[in-house]
């Protein structure tokens, strides 16, 4: 997330990061971390979550209620219970490592329960993940980890295209163009 900061940060926005690891905190623990954060701010914001953390700041946003969110900019967020990790959830490592993140994931009557932004939101979607007979998206577009269509997120906008990869989309500067350019208008 650093270079989308340096450009946030170029264009004259404070900027504040939120870590966590799903490997050591439950997701639970991680959202109150999260909520605590996000209750010590009193203007309005623009946040920036990358995959998992798009989830879970749908989470967490209505859990602060005098939070004003101005935009929610959500980077490969899968916004629907994704298929690799439904597919993973199977094996004992991916347990292991992704704790009670990775079984929301996996389980798509968890995903109901996440709550549906009332906020304007922009989500990205990366194109440039392996199609065909041997990839698990078949031909949809994907980014290596997240299917196009798991990206949509009903009642907003759809997913703006890149042709990047899940891992790195947050360094693609045609993204941070577009991310200045919607916190701008904070």
């Amino acid at each position: 997330m650093f270079p989308i900061a340096s450009a946030l940060r170029k264009a004259g926005h404070r900027i504040h990061f939120f870590g966590y690891s799903s490997t050591l905190e439950s997701r639970d623990t991680i959202v109150g971390r999260l909520v605590m954060k996000l209750a010590g701010f009193d203007s309005p914001l623009g946040l920036v979550g990358h995959s998992l953390g798009g989830i879970l700041l749908r989470i967490a946003i209505p859990l602060v209620p005098q939070l004003c969110v101005h935009h929610l900019v959500m980077l490969g967020t899968p916004n629907k219970s994704p298929r690799l990790a439904k597919f993973f959830w199977r094996l004992l490592p991916f347990r292991i490592f992704t704790r009670s993140c990775g079984k929301m994931l996996a389980h798509p009557a968890e995903y109901e329960a996440i709550p549906i932004p009332t906020c304007s939101t922009t989500n990205f979607a990366g194109t440039a993940g392996p199609r065909g007979r041997f990839s698990p998206f078949g031909n949809e577009p994907n980014d290596g980890v997240v299917g196009l269509s798991e990206t949509v997120l009903e009642g907003h906008p759809p997913p703006i295209e890149y042709p990047v990869l899940h891992t790195w989309m947050m360094n693609d500067r045609r993204i941070h163009g577009q991310i200045v350019a919607k916190m701008s208008r904070i």
